[in-house]
């Protein structure tokens, strides 16, 4: 017989509770201002009495998490004092594995870059992988100059599936060796910092909702165009995961069906007709790339996906026609998670995309305009991320960040 479950019971909140989520919703006003904003400002912005700001912007001050930049004002009046997120408040540590390079990074509290560094990944034992990265970690940290003290953590970024409650990745399909390793208890013994694990799409969204500026408000998908391919989402500036920290994969959504066989019985998948090594597969067998890569799954598949675009910019019609269909194919995929989702926005991103956005922009937008069923309400912004290649690392940094201070309704349950 088959087991009914029972709806989770709705929690209450508190005062205490309410002070803190509050403080969260001031600081995430302050941070989407580049310019900075005055209390007054602050008040009419997040809709809470002047002397709740005071306190909380008092707060704020005190734990070093925002400062005050100069006054403004030229009417009459007492000029308002300007407050800023203080970058030097809070720092995190961003690690992304991925199948053919690992990128390490420091972030401050407003997103920015302190530090970096990037390695191929070892084809080695998992365990001993792990040991490397926690090395790269500490040297990364002492290289950055930064006080060990205001790290609030490390992020990491893995490709999925995972297993969001153990830390684990649950084999990748691009990693092998690494099923059920979790990577979050390991290198959190190995560093002795906070550990937090997610999926690097996932992780991706996260980065443009903190770093990404305009494309990072609001309702969008992030389409993470790596080794493979998958979907970041954020609703209403709240990044969604799902039950089990899984949502985005789309790499069995149908996009062609007389195209290439996939692993899951089907034919024409994502996974198995726009991935770059498939296209580089392509162009290798269509005679556009001379020889054959020795590692499908590697560093290689890069160098050879921009080999592939240095052609169809040098006017390759074979190459161009790849690269052509790639987008037309992504297109289709991004249509159904777009009307599904009902998104104002879609953000492209990656370690491939630099070399496929020149592509992808002159294409996508006009496909994703005729397929959208909401086209009629509303535009369908398509844009490239703002964060950068690094993406991944960023937001896996990132990840630290809003597990500190992004403003989530889970933040106003009592403790069960």
């Amino acid at each position: 017989m088959t087991e009914i479950r029972q709806p989770t019971p709705r929690r209450g909140t508190n005062l205490p509770r309410m002070g803190d989520f509050n403080l969260t919703v001031i600081l995430e006003a302050i941070r989407r201002s580049p310019g900075g904003l005055s209390r007054v400002e602050l008040a009419q912005v997040v809709g809470l009495s002047p002397q709740t700001i005071s306190n909380i912007s008092r707060r704020l001050l005190d734990q070093h998490l925002i400062l005050e930049a100069g006054k403004e004002g030229s009417g009459p009046g007492k000029p308002r004092t300007i407050l800023q997120l203080n970058p030097g408040g809070m720092y995190a540590v961003g690690v992304h594995l991925d199948p053919a390079v690992i990128t390490f990074v420091v972030l401050d509290l407003v997103g920015a870059v302190v530090r970096h560094s990037r390695m191929a990944t070892p084809g080695g034992d998992p365990a001993e992988v792990i040991t490397t990265i926690a090395e790269q970690i500490t040297a990364l940290i002492d290289d950055s100059g930064v006080d060990a003290a205001k790290i609030a953590g490390l992020g990491v970024a893995v490709p999925g599936p995972i297993d969001l409650k153990e830390g684990s990745v649950v084999e990748p399909p691009l990693l092998t060796r690494w099923n059920r390793v979790r990577i979050r208890e390991a290198l959190q013994q190995a560093t002795g910092l906070e550990t937090v694990v997610d999926k690097d799409v996932t992780s991706a969204a996260v980065a443009e909702t903190w770093a990404g500026g305009a494309s990072g408000a609001g309702s969008f998908v992030f389409m993470y165009m790596g080794t493979g391919i998958g979907c970041g989402i954020v609703l209403n500036d709240e990044v969604v995961r799902g039950t089990s920290g899984n949502a985005g994969e789309i790499g069995h959504i149908m996009v062609d069906p007389d195209g290439p066989p996939c692993d899951c019985g089907l034919r024409g998948c994502v996974k198995s007709s726009c991935i770059p090594q498939v296209l580089v597969a392509e162009a290798e067998a269509a005679g556009v790339l001379a020889g054959h890569r020795a590692d499908a799954d590697g560093p290689e598949v890069q160098e050879r996906y921009a080999e592939l675009c240095d052609k169809a910019d040098d006017g390759d019609e074979q190459a161009i026609a790849i690269l052509d269909k790639s987008a037309t194919l992504v297109a289709r995929a991004v249509s159904a998670v777009t009307n599904t989702l009902d998104v104002e926005r879609v953000v492209f991103g990656g370690p491939f995309w630099a070399r496929m956005a020149p592509y992808f922009l002159e294409r996508v937008p006009a496909l994703l305009e005729k397929d959208s069923a909401a086209r009629m309400i509303h535009g369908l912004e398509v844009v490239g991320t703002g964060v950068g290649e690094d993406v991944g690392a960023v937001g896996a940094a990132c990840l630290v960040l809003e597990d500190a201070l992004a403003p989530r309704a889970q933040r106003l349950l009592l403790e069960g």
